[in-house]
């Protein structure tokens, strides 16, 4: 068997991620995919063989990549606070430079595709993440609240700076970012 293309593999993820930012999830064909990707459908079903067998791969993959970028340099912070910032401004850096794919993410998040195979995957690739929350709640320097409760802390105030960058209703720049990331801190700190 001849090995798939990394070219055709970009081509598909990145229309597979522009169509569901566009369209959603549930709206997404293989036809409309390989039409974007520039291919035939006969093509694309070479490296899928189904809608479902397409998303769950590429689900994984950019929640691999998500997490990889969400822990760069975490591990050089000397403070906690410094730590926490630190994910703070890679996610915000993840959702403005990955837009697509991360609307991708938490569509499929919210879906049937969905699994606990899904769940244990999100566990394995975000421990260093979770492991960070829960040391800074056993030295009493974060909220003593469920782990998922400061992660939607964290996610919302990223999700929501974000959507006020992108409709330009506040600036992109260090002032900004510091207080949005204040207000955050502030929610979440013991």
């Amino acid at each position: 068997m001849k090995p798939k293309c990394d070219d055709k593999l970009r081509a598909i993820a990145e229309a597979t991620f522009a169509l569901v930012e566009q369209t959603g999830l549930s709206g997404l064909t293989m036809a409309s995919i390989a039409k974007a990707a520039g291919m035939a459908t006969s093509t694309l079903y070479v490296y899928y063989p189904s809608k479902d067998a397409l998303i769950s791969e590429l689900y994984q993959a950019a929640k691999t990549a998500t997490a990889q970028r969400l822990m760069e340099g975490v591990s050089d912070a000397p403070t906690l606070r410094s730590s926490v910032r630190c994910m703070w401004n890679n996610m915000l850096r993840n959702r403005l430079d990955h837009y697509a794919e991360v609307v991708f993410q938490e569509q499929y998040y919210n879906s049937p595709w969905f699994t606990q195979g899904s769940r244990e995957l999100v566990s394995k690739l975000f421990a260093g993440f979770f492991t960070l929350l829960e040391e800074g709640q056993r030295q009493e320097q974060l909220k003593a609240v469920p782990t998922p409760m400061l992660t939607g802390c964290l996610f919302g105030s990223v999700r929501e700076t974000v959507n006020l960058i992108r409709s330009q209703a506040i600036a992109e720049d260090e002032s900004a970012l510091n207080m949005a990331f204040s207000l955050c801190w502030d929610g979440i700190k013991a």
